[in-house]
C-alpha cells in the first residue's frame, strides 16, 4: 500500500468515526435516559415522560363517552376552582395515552390550566399509583383553551395503561366557563376537589362525588393488543343505565372482555370496544337547545362514531325510544329508513355495521299493543337483512319464551325495559364476534 492510499484509508476511517459519534450524540440528546423525551417550556416545566416519542403500536380507543348535555346547576360558574377527577375503565392497554376534552355545551371558552392522567391505585378509587402520574400537554403547552362548542385532543404521553383497569383523568379550570359538558348516568363514581389538585396522588382532597363524567369524552392508547376500535352506538340499554355501579357490567364491557380473550383466534378480530350510548337516545328526534341536548343518532354519528380513533366497525342498538317517546304511533319505515341512512354513512367510511333487534318492553309503562307491533315490524326488516351487514338478535336472546312481549324475568332489571346484569351479560354472549370483521359492502 502506498503512503497516499494509507492516508486516504485513514481519512475514511476518521470520517466514519465522526459520523457514528454524531449519531450517538443525537440519540442521547433526544432521550433523558429514562425512555422519555424532555418536553418543557421556559415558564412551566412538565414532569419527566410527559411527552411521548414515536413508538410501535396502533392508536385505538380504550374508553369513551358521548357528550349528552349541559350539567344542571353549572350554567354560570361551571366548575371553576375545582379539580375534576374522572374515573374511567379501560378495555385494552397501551404504552402511551391521549385524551379528548369537549366543551360542546359551553357558552364560553373553557380554560384548562392543568390536566393529568394516572392509573388508579384501586378500582373505584380517586388515589393514583404515584409513579404513573403524568402531566398532560396540548400542542406542547400545559394550558389549553377549548372554544365553546368545540373539542380538543391532548398530546400523547408515555405511560403504561393496563388493560381492564381504572384510569384517573383530572382537569382544573380556575375561571368560570359556563355550562359543563357532561355525560350523566355514568354508572361510575368520579370525584372533585377544591383547588388545583390535578397531580395529587392521594384521594384525601377528593371529597365530592358524582355519577357524571365531565368534559372528558375519550381515552386512546397506543396499543400492541388491538388493531382497531368497535363503537357501540345506542341508548340507555347500551349506556348500561341499570347495571351495577362501578362493576363494569354493561353489555359492551362483557363484549370487550370476550373480544380480548378470543382475539386473533379464528375469525375474531383484535378490536377494542368503546361505548357511545346516551340514555333516552333516538334515531331521529333530539332534545332542545343549540346544540341539542341528547342529539339524535343521525346527528351524532359523525362525532361519536366516525370521529373516534381507528374505527373498524359499529354496532347500532337504537330505535326503541323512537317508538316509546312519540305520542302517536310511529311508522316503522321511518325508523328503519333512519337506520339505513346511518348505515349508508358508515359504509361511506368503509365501516362494517352490525345491528341489534329491539328487545321487548311488555309491562313497561309505555307499552301498548300498537307500539309492540311497530317494534316487531322493525325487527322483521332487521332480521331479513334489509338494514345491517349482520344482525345480533337481542330480542330473541332476552325475551320470555312463554310471553315474547316481555323480557325473561331473570334478564329484567325490574322496569321491564332495561336488562339486569345477567341480561347485559346474555346480550354480549350471543354476539357472533366474527361478524365484526370484514369490509363494508359496496352496496347493502
Amino acid at each position: 500500500m502506498t503512503k497516499r492510499h494509507g492516508y486516504a484509508l485513514l481519512a475514511a476511517v476518521i470520517a466514519m468515526i465522526v459520523a457514528i459519534s454524531g449519531a450517538i450524540y443525537v440519540g442521547v440528546a433526544a432521550d433523558d435516559g429514562t425512555g422519555g423525551t424532555r418536553n418543557a417550556t421556559a415558564d412551566n416545566r412538565a414532569p419527566r415522560d410527559s411527552a411521548a416519542p414515536a413508538s410501535a403500536g396502533t392508536w385505538v380507543g380504550t374508553w369513551s363517552a358521548s357528550p349528552a348535555g349541559a350539567e344542571p346547576g353549572t350554567e354560570t360558574n361551571g366548575m371553576a376552582g375545582h379539580s375534576l377527577r374522572n374515573v374511567v375503565h379501560t378495555d385494552v392497554g397501551g404504552a402511551e395515552a391521549r385524551i379528548t376534552l369537549s366543551n360542546l355545551y359551553g357558552q364560553q371558552p373553557l380554560n384548562i390550566t392543568h390536566a393529568s392522567i394516572a392509573v388508579a391505585a384501586a378500582r373505584n378509587d380517586a388515589a393514583a399509583v404515584a409513579d404513573t402520574m403524568r402531566r398532560l400537554t396540548f400542542s406542547g403547552s400545559t394550558t389549553v383553551i377549548v372554544p365553546a362548542g368545540q373539542q380538543i385532543m391532548s398530546d400523547a404521553v408515555r405511560v403504561r395503561i393496563p388493560r381492564d383497569s381504572d384510569v384517573l383523568v383530572t382537569t382544573y379550570a380556575p375561571t368560570p366557563s359556563g355550562p359543563v359538558t357532561y355525560h350523566p348516568h355514568a354508572r361510575q363514581i368520579s370525584y372533585a376537589a377544591q383547588g388545583d389538585r390535578t397531580e395529587d396522588v392521594t384521594a384525601t382532597a377528593y371529597t365530592e362525588q358524582t355519577e357524571h363524567w365531565r368534559y372528558l369524552t375519550a381515552l386512546d392508547v397506543l396499543s400492541d393488543e388491538s388493531v382497531g376500535t368497535v363503537v357501540a352506538l345506542g341508548d340507555s340499554i347500551t349506556d348500561g343505565i341499570t347495571s351495577t355501579p362501578g362493576a363494569d357490567h354493561r353489555w359492551t364491557d362483557v363484549l370487550a372482555d370476550r373480544l380480548r380473550v378470543a382475539a386473533g383466534s379464528g375469525d375474531v378480530p383484535r378490536y377494542s370496544v368503546v361505548n357511545q350510548g346516551i340514555s333516552g337516545n333516538q334515531v331521529l328526534a333530539e332534545g332542545l337547545g343549540r346544540p341539542a341536548d341528547n342529539p339524535s343518532g343521525l346527528n351524532r354519528l359523525g362525532r361519536d362514531v366516525l370521529g373516534r380513533t381507528n374505527v373498524k366497525a359499529v354496532v347500532i342498538d337504537l330505535g326503541v325510544n323512537d317508538i316509546l317517546r312519540n305520542q302517536g304511533q310511529v311508522d316503522p319505515r321511518t325508523v328503519t329508513d333512519g337506520l339505513r341512512e346511518m348505515v349508508r354513512r358508515a359504509h361511506a367510511r368503509g365501516l362494517r355495521v352490525v345491528g341489534a333487534t329491539l328487545m321487548p318492553f311488555g309491562g313497561h309503562r309505555g307499552y301498548s299493543r300498537a307500539r309492540d307491533a311497530v317494534r316487531r315490524a322493525v325487527n322483521a326488516e332487521i332480521r331479513a337483512g334489509k338494514v345491517y351487514d349482520a344482525v345480533v338478535d337481542f330480542d330473541e336472546a332476552l325475551r320470555d319464551p312463554y310471553d315474547p312481549r316481555r323480557l325473561r324475568a331473570d334478564y329484567d332489571s325490574g322496569d321491564h325495559l332495561h336488562p339486569s346484569d345477567k341480561g347485559y351479560e346474555r346480550m354480549a354472549e350471543v354476539f357472533e364476534l366474527g361478524d365484526l370483521k370484514g369490509a363494508a359492502p359496496a352496496e347493502l
